[in-house]
Protein backbone atom coordinates (compact mmCIF):
# COMPACT_ATOMS: atom_id res chain seq x y z
CA UNK A 1 0.00 0.00 0.00
CA UNK A 2 1.20 3.65 -0.96
CA UNK A 3 2.49 5.47 2.29
CA UNK A 4 0.36 8.24 1.72
CA UNK A 5 -3.09 5.70 1.51
CA UNK A 6 -1.67 3.67 4.80
CA UNK A 7 -1.25 7.30 6.70
CA UNK A 8 -4.93 8.44 4.94
CA UNK A 9 -6.52 4.29 6.45
CA UNK A 10 -4.85 5.34 10.00
CA UNK A 11 -6.11 8.33 10.03
CA UNK A 12 -9.89 7.39 9.28
CA UNK A 13 -9.65 4.28 11.81
CA UNK A 14 -8.76 6.96 14.44
CA UNK A 15 -11.69 9.50 13.35
CA UNK A 16 -14.21 6.40 13.82
CA UNK A 17 -12.91 5.37 17.07
CA UNK A 18 -13.17 9.21 18.22
CA UNK A 19 -16.43 9.49 17.16
CA UNK A 20 -17.42 6.30 18.86
CA UNK A 21 -16.26 7.44 21.46
CA UNK A 22 -18.10 11.03 21.69
CA UNK A 23 -21.16 8.91 20.56
CA UNK A 24 -21.70 5.30 21.30
CA UNK A 25 -19.44 5.72 24.61
CA UNK A 26 -21.46 8.74 25.58
CA UNK A 27 -24.48 6.62 25.26
CA UNK A 28 -22.75 4.07 27.49
CA UNK A 29 -21.70 6.20 30.21
CA UNK A 30 -24.54 8.54 30.42
CA UNK A 31 -24.83 10.99 32.96
CA UNK A 32 -28.10 10.40 33.91
CA UNK A 33 -28.72 8.13 36.51
CA UNK A 34 -32.26 7.08 36.40
CA UNK A 35 -32.32 6.70 32.20
CA UNK A 36 -34.74 4.11 31.19
CA UNK A 37 -35.55 2.99 34.96
CA UNK A 38 -34.61 0.17 37.16
CA UNK A 39 -35.83 -3.19 38.62
CA UNK A 40 -34.10 -5.03 41.63
CA UNK A 41 -32.87 -8.06 41.24
CA UNK A 42 -34.31 -10.14 43.47
CA UNK A 43 -32.09 -12.78 43.73
CA UNK A 44 -28.81 -10.81 44.45
CA UNK A 45 -30.56 -8.33 46.89
CA UNK A 46 -30.66 -8.93 50.84
CA UNK A 47 -33.36 -7.25 53.41
CA UNK A 48 -31.99 -8.21 56.75
CA UNK A 49 -33.32 -7.73 60.64
CA UNK A 50 -31.59 -8.30 63.69
CA UNK A 51 -33.11 -8.79 67.28
CA UNK A 52 -32.04 -9.74 70.74
CA UNK A 53 -33.44 -12.17 73.50
CA UNK A 54 -32.27 -13.79 76.68
CA UNK A 55 -30.48 -10.02 77.00
CA UNK A 56 -27.74 -10.52 74.77
CA UNK A 57 -28.58 -13.31 72.42
CA UNK A 58 -28.80 -11.69 68.99
CA UNK A 59 -30.29 -13.73 65.83
CA UNK A 60 -30.56 -12.04 62.37
CA UNK A 61 -33.65 -13.02 60.22
CA UNK A 62 -34.27 -12.06 56.62
CA UNK A 63 -36.92 -11.65 54.27
CA UNK A 64 -37.48 -13.99 51.11
CA UNK A 65 -39.51 -12.24 48.74
CA UNK A 66 -38.86 -8.37 47.35
CA UNK A 67 -39.70 -6.69 44.27
CA UNK A 68 -38.58 -3.45 43.40
CA UNK A 69 -38.16 -0.71 41.10
CA UNK A 70 -36.52 3.17 40.25
CA UNK A 71 -38.61 4.88 37.73
CA UNK A 72 -37.09 6.91 35.23
CA UNK A 73 -37.62 9.99 37.40
CA UNK A 74 -35.89 8.89 40.55
CA UNK A 75 -38.99 7.36 42.27
CA UNK A 76 -37.93 3.92 44.19
CA UNK A 77 -40.15 1.64 45.98
CA UNK A 78 -38.61 -1.48 47.45
CA UNK A 79 -42.07 -4.09 48.21
CA UNK A 80 -41.34 -6.34 51.23
CA UNK A 81 -43.87 -9.85 51.21
CA UNK A 82 -44.03 -10.31 55.23
CA UNK A 83 -45.31 -13.76 55.18
CA UNK A 84 -41.40 -14.57 53.60
CA UNK A 85 -39.82 -13.53 57.43
CA UNK A 86 -36.84 -16.18 57.08
CA UNK A 87 -35.72 -17.29 60.29
CA UNK A 88 -34.54 -20.72 59.35
CA UNK A 89 -36.80 -22.12 61.35
CA UNK A 90 -40.42 -23.42 60.37
CA UNK A 91 -42.20 -22.49 63.69
CA UNK A 92 -40.24 -19.44 64.37
CA UNK A 93 -41.68 -17.75 61.12
CA UNK A 94 -45.26 -18.81 61.55
CA UNK A 95 -44.82 -16.89 65.33
CA UNK A 96 -43.10 -14.30 63.80
CA UNK A 97 -46.37 -14.10 60.69
CA UNK A 98 -49.39 -14.59 63.15
CA UNK A 99 -48.01 -13.19 66.34
CA UNK A 100 -45.93 -10.52 65.01
CA UNK A 101 -46.31 -8.99 62.18
CA UNK A 102 -49.98 -10.10 61.81
CA UNK A 103 -49.31 -11.16 58.20
CA UNK A 104 -53.05 -11.58 57.77
CA UNK A 105 -53.85 -8.41 58.61
CA UNK A 106 -50.73 -6.61 57.45
CA UNK A 107 -49.32 -9.11 54.35
CA UNK A 108 -46.58 -6.45 53.34
CA UNK A 109 -44.17 -3.56 54.11
CA UNK A 110 -43.46 -0.98 51.49
CA UNK A 111 -40.10 1.56 51.42
CA UNK A 112 -40.22 4.27 49.18
CA UNK A 113 -37.47 7.31 48.32
CA UNK A 114 -37.49 9.99 45.98
CA UNK A 115 -34.31 10.03 44.67
CA UNK A 116 -32.68 13.49 44.40
CA UNK A 117 -30.36 13.08 40.40
CA UNK A 118 -27.87 15.65 41.09
CA UNK A 119 -26.75 13.61 44.56
CA UNK A 120 -26.01 10.99 41.63
CA UNK A 121 -25.38 12.84 38.31
CA UNK A 122 -21.85 11.81 38.54
CA UNK A 123 -21.85 8.10 39.78
CA UNK A 124 -20.91 7.06 35.78
CA UNK A 125 -17.61 8.72 36.97
CA UNK A 126 -17.01 8.10 40.75
CA UNK A 127 -18.41 4.71 40.57
CA UNK A 128 -19.40 4.88 44.37
CA UNK A 129 -21.02 7.42 46.11
CA UNK A 130 -21.98 7.72 49.78
CA UNK A 131 -25.52 9.62 50.30
CA UNK A 132 -28.38 10.54 52.79
CA UNK A 133 -31.53 9.62 51.45
CA UNK A 134 -35.11 10.77 53.05
CA UNK A 135 -37.65 7.12 53.29
CA UNK A 136 -41.04 6.47 54.02
CA UNK A 137 -41.69 2.82 55.46
CA UNK A 138 -45.47 1.62 55.36
CA UNK A 139 -45.17 -0.99 58.10
CA UNK A 140 -48.08 -2.91 60.29
CA UNK A 141 -50.49 -0.05 59.41
CA UNK A 142 -48.15 2.80 60.26
CA UNK A 143 -46.35 5.31 57.92
CA UNK A 144 -43.00 6.31 59.13
CA UNK A 145 -40.46 8.92 57.56
CA UNK A 146 -36.40 9.31 58.40
CA UNK A 147 -33.05 9.07 56.85
CA UNK A 148 -30.59 6.96 56.24
CA UNK A 149 -26.91 6.63 54.98
CA UNK A 150 -26.42 4.28 51.69
CA UNK A 151 -23.67 3.53 49.56
CA UNK A 152 -24.76 3.76 46.29
CA UNK A 153 -22.25 1.69 43.65
CA UNK A 154 -22.47 1.70 40.07
CA UNK A 155 -21.04 -2.19 39.45
CA UNK A 156 -21.18 -1.09 35.41
CA UNK A 157 -23.62 0.71 33.18
CA UNK A 158 -26.36 -1.06 33.34
CA UNK A 159 -26.07 -2.73 37.09
CA UNK A 160 -26.34 -0.88 40.39
CA UNK A 161 -25.66 -1.48 44.29
CA UNK A 162 -27.37 -0.12 46.83
CA UNK A 163 -26.89 -0.59 50.28
CA UNK A 164 -26.99 0.66 53.92
CA UNK A 165 -23.73 1.67 55.48
CA UNK A 166 -24.64 1.65 59.04
CA UNK A 167 -27.31 -0.40 60.89
CA UNK A 168 -31.10 1.28 61.21
CA UNK A 169 -32.81 1.21 64.30
CA UNK A 170 -36.73 0.23 64.75
CA UNK A 171 -38.72 0.75 67.67
CA UNK A 172 -41.31 -1.19 67.69
CA UNK A 173 -43.03 0.74 69.56
CA UNK A 174 -43.14 3.23 66.47
CA UNK A 175 -44.95 0.56 64.16
CA UNK A 176 -47.52 -0.41 67.13
CA UNK A 177 -45.16 -3.94 67.64
CA UNK A 178 -45.45 -4.06 70.90
CA UNK A 179 -48.00 -5.98 71.23
CA UNK A 180 -46.47 -8.85 68.71
CA UNK A 181 -43.39 -8.45 70.99
CA UNK A 182 -45.33 -9.40 74.31
CA UNK A 183 -47.03 -12.35 71.96
CA UNK A 184 -43.64 -13.83 71.16
CA UNK A 185 -41.97 -13.37 74.06
CA UNK A 186 -44.89 -15.26 75.79
CA UNK A 187 -44.83 -17.46 73.02
CA UNK A 188 -40.80 -18.75 73.36
CA UNK A 189 -40.94 -17.85 77.33
CA UNK A 190 -37.98 -15.16 76.64
CA UNK A 191 -37.08 -11.58 76.62
CA UNK A 192 -37.29 -9.69 73.61
CA UNK A 193 -35.31 -5.96 73.15
CA UNK A 194 -38.72 -3.51 71.59
CA UNK A 195 -36.33 -2.87 68.92
CA UNK A 196 -34.82 -3.86 65.43
CA UNK A 197 -31.57 -3.84 63.57
CA UNK A 198 -32.49 -3.88 60.45
CA UNK A 199 -29.85 -3.39 56.70
CA UNK A 200 -30.15 -4.24 53.17
CA UNK A 201 -28.18 -4.37 49.73
CA UNK A 202 -30.40 -3.94 47.05
CA UNK A 203 -29.26 -4.39 43.19
CA UNK A 204 -30.68 -3.01 40.42
CA UNK A 205 -30.65 -3.68 36.08
CA UNK A 206 -31.04 -0.86 33.92
CA UNK A 207 -34.34 -1.52 32.13
CA UNK A 208 -33.58 -1.67 28.36
CA UNK A 209 -34.60 1.85 26.00
CA UNK A 210 -38.41 1.66 25.64
CA UNK A 211 -39.54 -0.67 28.23
CA UNK A 212 -39.50 0.82 31.86
CA UNK A 213 -39.79 -1.04 34.54
CA UNK A 214 -43.36 -3.28 35.21
CA UNK A 215 -44.75 -1.61 37.92
CA UNK A 216 -47.32 -4.35 38.70
CA UNK A 217 -44.11 -6.16 40.41
CA UNK A 218 -44.62 -3.48 43.10
CA UNK A 219 -48.66 -3.22 42.79
CA UNK A 220 -50.15 -6.71 42.24
CA UNK A 221 -52.75 -7.96 44.92
CA UNK A 222 -50.94 -10.08 47.77
CA UNK A 223 -52.38 -13.71 48.71
CA UNK A 224 -52.18 -14.08 51.97
CA UNK A 225 -49.64 -17.17 53.54
CA UNK A 226 -48.55 -17.15 49.35
CA UNK A 227 -45.10 -16.31 50.17
CA UNK A 228 -44.44 -18.26 53.41
CA UNK A 229 -41.13 -20.90 53.58
CA UNK A 230 -43.22 -23.90 54.57
CA UNK A 231 -44.50 -26.94 53.07
CA UNK A 232 -46.86 -26.59 50.82
CA UNK A 233 -49.88 -29.15 50.48
CA UNK A 234 -50.41 -31.35 53.51
CA UNK A 235 -47.77 -30.83 56.27
CA UNK A 236 -47.30 -33.46 59.59
CA UNK A 237 -48.37 -33.57 62.45
CA UNK A 238 -45.32 -31.72 64.22
CA UNK A 239 -46.16 -28.46 61.85
CA UNK A 240 -50.14 -28.74 62.49
CA UNK A 241 -50.14 -28.95 66.24
CA UNK A 242 -47.39 -26.17 66.15
CA UNK A 243 -49.67 -23.55 64.23
CA UNK A 244 -52.95 -24.70 66.45
CA UNK A 245 -50.58 -23.17 69.71
CA UNK A 246 -49.64 -20.49 67.65
CA UNK A 247 -52.96 -19.41 66.00
CA UNK A 248 -54.33 -20.03 69.99
CA UNK A 249 -52.27 -17.05 71.14
CA UNK A 250 -53.22 -14.50 68.02
CA UNK A 251 -56.23 -12.79 70.04
CA UNK A 252 -57.70 -12.07 66.59
CA UNK A 253 -60.70 -13.61 66.65
CA UNK A 254 -63.52 -11.01 67.69
CA UNK A 255 -67.10 -11.14 68.40
CA UNK A 256 -69.55 -8.33 68.63
CA UNK A 257 -69.83 -7.25 72.82
CA UNK A 258 -71.55 -9.83 74.85
CA UNK A 259 -72.72 -12.15 71.43
CA UNK A 260 -71.55 -14.77 69.70
CA UNK A 261 -71.35 -13.23 66.24
CA UNK A 262 -68.23 -13.11 64.48
CA UNK A 263 -66.87 -9.47 63.38
CA UNK A 264 -66.17 -8.85 60.26
CA UNK A 265 -62.63 -8.31 61.15
CA UNK A 266 -61.97 -12.05 62.32
CA UNK A 267 -62.12 -13.14 58.85
CA UNK A 268 -58.54 -12.76 57.40
CA UNK A 269 -57.22 -14.80 60.44
CA UNK A 270 -60.18 -17.31 60.64
CA UNK A 271 -59.31 -17.96 56.28
CA UNK A 272 -56.08 -19.45 57.31
CA UNK A 273 -56.82 -20.82 60.39
CA UNK A 274 -59.28 -22.91 57.68
CA UNK A 275 -56.03 -23.15 55.43
CA UNK A 276 -54.14 -25.05 57.90
CA UNK A 277 -57.07 -27.21 59.38
CA UNK A 278 -57.57 -27.72 55.64
CA UNK A 279 -53.54 -28.90 55.28
CA UNK A 280 -54.05 -30.97 58.48
CA UNK A 281 -56.48 -33.75 57.29
CA UNK A 282 -55.64 -36.70 59.57
CA UNK A 283 -56.04 -34.33 62.79
CA UNK A 284 -59.38 -33.51 64.66
CA UNK A 285 -59.30 -30.20 66.78
CA UNK A 286 -61.16 -28.90 69.40
CA UNK A 287 -62.63 -25.08 69.46
CA UNK A 288 -62.24 -24.01 72.84
CA UNK A 289 -64.10 -20.63 73.76
CA UNK A 290 -62.81 -18.39 76.77
CA UNK A 291 -64.00 -15.35 78.20
CA UNK A 292 -63.36 -13.04 81.19
CA UNK A 293 -65.01 -12.88 84.68
CA UNK A 294 -67.12 -10.07 83.70
CA UNK A 295 -70.79 -11.22 84.11
CA UNK A 296 -72.58 -14.32 85.83
CA UNK A 297 -70.48 -17.54 85.71
CA UNK A 298 -73.97 -19.28 84.25
CA UNK A 299 -73.99 -16.71 81.27
CA UNK A 300 -70.28 -16.68 80.90
CA UNK A 301 -70.60 -20.18 80.21
CA UNK A 302 -73.28 -20.04 77.99
CA UNK A 303 -71.33 -17.76 75.81
CA UNK A 304 -67.81 -19.60 75.29
CA UNK A 305 -69.97 -22.59 74.24
CA UNK A 306 -72.04 -20.30 71.63
CA UNK A 307 -68.55 -18.00 70.31
CA UNK A 308 -66.81 -21.47 69.96
CA UNK A 309 -69.52 -23.24 67.80
CA UNK A 310 -70.08 -20.01 65.43
CA UNK A 311 -65.88 -20.85 64.91
CA UNK A 312 -66.95 -24.00 64.08
CA UNK A 313 -69.65 -22.72 62.09
CA UNK A 314 -67.71 -20.78 59.84
CA UNK A 315 -65.17 -23.63 59.05
CA UNK A 316 -67.60 -25.82 58.38
CA UNK A 317 -69.64 -23.39 56.18
CA UNK A 318 -65.97 -23.38 54.20
CA UNK A 319 -66.03 -27.14 53.75
CA UNK A 320 -64.52 -28.91 56.82
CA UNK A 321 -66.35 -31.60 58.24
CA UNK A 322 -67.80 -31.43 61.52
CA UNK A 323 -66.63 -34.91 62.59
CA UNK A 324 -63.35 -33.16 62.64
CA UNK A 325 -64.15 -30.34 65.05
CA UNK A 326 -65.56 -30.35 68.91
CA UNK A 327 -66.81 -26.97 70.12
CA UNK A 328 -66.52 -26.25 74.01
CA UNK A 329 -67.11 -23.44 76.20
CA UNK A 330 -65.34 -23.09 79.50
CA UNK A 331 -66.16 -19.60 80.17
CA UNK A 332 -63.98 -17.42 82.73
CA UNK A 333 -62.71 -20.70 84.17
CA UNK A 334 -59.14 -21.12 82.58
CA UNK A 335 -57.42 -17.14 82.24
CA UNK A 336 -54.60 -17.04 80.80
CA UNK A 337 -54.05 -13.91 83.45
CA UNK A 338 -55.76 -11.75 86.18
CA UNK A 339 -58.99 -10.47 85.25
CA UNK A 340 -57.66 -7.17 86.71
CA UNK A 341 -57.02 -4.65 83.87
CA UNK A 342 -59.09 -3.96 80.54
CA UNK A 343 -55.97 -5.30 78.90
CA UNK A 344 -55.49 -8.87 80.98
CA UNK A 345 -59.69 -8.56 80.28
CA UNK A 346 -58.96 -9.05 76.78
CA UNK A 347 -56.43 -11.49 76.71
CA UNK A 348 -58.65 -13.68 78.54
CA UNK A 349 -61.37 -13.62 75.55
CA UNK A 350 -60.19 -16.04 73.57
CA UNK A 351 -60.67 -19.31 71.44
CA UNK A 352 -57.82 -21.98 71.79
CA UNK A 353 -56.99 -24.40 69.12
CA UNK A 354 -56.34 -28.02 70.35
CA UNK A 355 -55.50 -31.54 68.23
CA UNK A 356 -57.55 -34.17 69.91
CA UNK A 357 -55.82 -36.95 68.06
Amino acid sequence: MPRFASFTARLMLVATLALWGAVGGAQAQTVDPFEHGWTLDTEASDLRFLSIKKGDLAETSRFATLSGLITDSGKAQIRVLLDSVDTTIDLRNVRMRFLFFETFNNPEATITVDLNPDDLRDLHSTRRKMVRLGYTLNLHGVTYENTADVAVTLMSNDRVNVSSTTPIALKLSDFNLEGGREKLQEAANVTIVPLGIVSFDFVFDRSAPGTPPDASVVQAAVTPGSAALETKGVMDREACVGRFEILSRTGNINFAPASARLSSDSTPLLDNLYDIVNRCPDLSIEIGGHTDSDGSDQANQSLSERRAAAVGDYLRAKGIPAARMRAVGYGESRPVRPNDTRENKARNRRIEFTVLN
